[in-house]
């Protein structure tokens, strides 16, 4: 449950804001005016500094002012795709899942079952389509407005609100049989709306940032899940106590510049990068617990010990992908800038 609402907890660097300037129309004609008096002294300015460059130079010498056009506007062509880059790109991708194939699943398992197949299949879809709406609902989150006013709230009113929203619709989804239908997709949907609102500062970002960010979220999900499905049965379920506690870190290095004063600068330091870098680690991990919890449960189900619920499945592997690309794009971010 820890894995819930980790993301607002620290605040987006966000674009400076200014209000509105309203003018009348006299003014805006004055304003238009000056310009095009200003562009039309601009070249006679030009040609005054021209000619004094040229008294200034010794003979047989010239200077020549670059010629420009002040009516032209500046278009920045786009470049073109470097399909070397994305072939070098999906390389790493798949030597990545074959190493972890080789490093963390020396020992396989004879191939799945119908009941686990159908179940994982089940539980992967609802999570791809609950990240579709999370996305599509924070994109019209933040083209609204939503975004601006969640940043200039109070961020301990943010987080309480998104912890007890995205905390009360999980525990809706997880305790609504799915033999109830229309609550239980109620909650899912409601569960998934905290969790845009709790994405849409996100598109601060770059475009190419938030893009670079989901390839890679689905190249470590991907090859997570398919290392966590090919395992030996019960093999990665251990890892449920060490990775409870790395999640309780995670979260109280989040909490720490809610706390911390700003001097603190070594100390903050070390919270980022435990917030940033082991988070990575605890939630792939997570990506593994939860992809054997799948199998195991279709186990069950399959002997008649609970109830067959891929929605409940897919809430756990949703958390994983938003808290592992929320990371991704952070880092990609802090690269940027340097």
């Amino acid at each position: 449950m820890l894995r819930l609402g980790l993301s607002p907890l620290r605040p987006f660097a966000g674009p400076a804001f200014a209000g509105p300037v309203f003018a009348g129309p006299a003014v805006a004609r004055t304003a238009r005016s000056n310009v095009r008096n200003l562009s039309n002294f601009r070249p006679s300015l030009l040609q005054t500094l021209q000619k004094q460059r040229q008294s200034l130079l010794p003979p047989g010498l010239k200077f020549k002012f670059p010629r420009y056009s002040t009516d032209a506007p500046i278009i920045e062509t786009a470049k073109p795709i470097s399909w070397q880059r994305v072939a070098l790109i999906a390389g790493g991708v798949a030597g990545t899942v074959v190493l972890l194939e080789g490093a963390l699943n020396r020992e396989t398992r004879a191939g799945l079952s119908p009941a686990e197949r159908s179940l994982l299949n089940a539980s992967f879809m609802y999570t791809g389509a609950g990240l579709a709406l999370t996305a599509a609902a924070a994109r019209a989150m933040f083209t609204s407005g939503v975004a601006y006013r969640l940043m200039a709230a109070n961020p301990w009113v943010v987080v309480g609100a998104s912890l007890a929203g995205g905390i009360g619709s999980m525990m809706g989804v997880f305790y609504t049989p799915p033999e109830n239908a229309v609550p239980k997709h109620f909650f899912w949907l409601t569960f998934n709306a905290f969790q845009a609102a709790t994405l849409c500062p996100l598109f601060f970002f770059a475009p190419a940032v938030l893009a670079r960010a989901g390839f890679y979220t689905l190249g470590v999900v991907g090859s997570l899940s398919y290392v966590g499905a090919t395992a030996a049965n019960d093999k990665y379920l251990m890892l449920g106590g060490p990775l409870l506690a790395g999640v309780s870190v995670v979260a109280l290095s989040a909490l720490a510049p809610l706390v911390l004063p700003a001097t603190a600068v070594r100390a903050l330091a070390v919270t980022e990068s435990l917030y940033l870098y082991g988070g990575l680690a605890v939630f792939g991990g997570f990506v593994l617990y939860d992809t054997q919890k799948i199998l195991m449960h279709a186990r069950m189900a399959e002997q008649g010990l609970m109830k067959r619920d891929p929605m409940n499945e897919a809430i756990g592997l949703q958390l994983d992908v938003i808290n592992i690309f929320i990371r991704l794009v952070q880092i990609l971010g802090m690269n940027q800038k340097k």
